[in-house]
This record gives C-alpha cells, sequence and structure tokens, in this order.
C-alpha cells in the first residue's frame, strides 16, 4: 500500500458473542451499519478522502459499504479483506473448542491451520497482498486489522500467540 489507508472494524454483531466468528455470515443490526457508516463519512469529509470503500464479502461490513453506495459513493467488495478462516470451529462456541486444540494452534500460532481453516501466515500473506487501488476507506474484520497491524510493525519473525495484537474494537478504526 502505497497512500495511506483508513480501515475500520465492522459494528459488533450480538450473535457473535462467546463464539468463533471468522466466515459465518452473520448480519449486522441495520442502524449500527448506518451509524459506522455516518462516522466513516464524516472522516471522509473532514479528511477530504475519495468517496470509495472497500468492504470485506460479509454482511458485517458490506452492510455498512451499502449505506455509503446510497449516499453516493462508490462500494467495492473484495475477498481479501475477509475475517480469517476458522473452518469447522467457525460459529462454534469458544467452549466447544477443545483446550487440546487452542494449544496446538499457540504452539504452532503461525503455521497451524485453526478447525482446518487458515493459518495465521495465510491471514498475513493476503493481508499483505492487498491493494486498496484508490480507495482510502475500507471496513473489515479484526483478524485481518490484528494481521495488518502486525505488518505494520515488520516483525523479523512469524508472530506468536501472546505477540499477536489485540483486535481494534468494533467501528474502530486503524490507519495503514
Amino acid at each position: 500500500m502505497s497512500a495511506e489507508v483508513r480501515v475500520w472494524r465492522h459494528p459488533r454483531v450480538a450473535a457473535a458473542d462467546g463464539r468463533c466468528i471468522g466466515r459465518v455470515d452473520l448480519v449486522v443490526d441495520r442502524r449500527k451499519a448506518k451509524r459506522l457508516a455516518r462516522r466513516i463519512q464524516r472522516v471522509a469529509r473532514r479528511e477530504r478522502l475519495p468517496k470509495i470503500v472497500v468492504t470485506s464479502p460479509l454482511r458485517r461490513c458490506r452492510d455498512v459499504g451499502r449505506w455509503l453506495a446510497r449516499w453516493g459513493w462508490s462500494h467495492r467488495v473484495d475477498a481479501a479483506l475477509a475475517e480469517a478462516d476458522f473452518g469447522a470451529w467457525d460459529g462454534e462456541a469458544w467452549s466447544a473448542v477443545s483446550k487440546a486444540e487452542i494449544d496446538r494452534w499457540c504452539a504452532d500460532f503461525a503455521s497451524h491451520r485453526p478447525g482446518g481453516g487458515e493459518s495465521v501466515a495465510e491471514l498475513l500473506e493476503r493481508v499483505r497482498r492487498w491493494q486498496p487501488g484508490d480507495a482510502r476507506v475500507a471496513v473489515s474484520h479484526g483478524g485481518w486489522m490484528s494481521g495488518a497491524l502486525w505488518l505494520a510493525g515488520r516483525p523479523t519473525s512469524p508472530p506468536t500467540c501472546a505477540q499477536w495484537p489485540a483486535a481494534p474494537k468494533h467501528g474502530q478504526m486503524i490507519s495503514l
């Protein structure tokens, strides 16, 4: 990425509490999506950003982009912004995932594929390759944003479980 991009985390989804949520396509309350879209619009206006937004294809992000599109923005969907794929864990209660499985993931954090899904190394490669084009605004997910924060620090080694950055709060923005 050459120019600075503001990446926002989608609004909180009530159905996600206590669950492993990656590619599960949950619906966000339309008022929350509209509220975040308004906040993005204010920041873009203040900073004179182009009215172009790129979102993950998952509804909790895409719905924010749809609000912006209603207000004259160009909205593009990019699968590279999707949340991490947790395979068989996706949608399950965290309490249903065995401690042994989580321990295996933490022991080989970068390479292990939790639930048979996507490894952190694969997520990082997807984040690294993402190109926003002429957009300066994106809406994505906590795991994707943690990966972007990790890469922004330019570490010399793969992340460990203990080093992995915490996900930004729902509705929070980071600049890359």
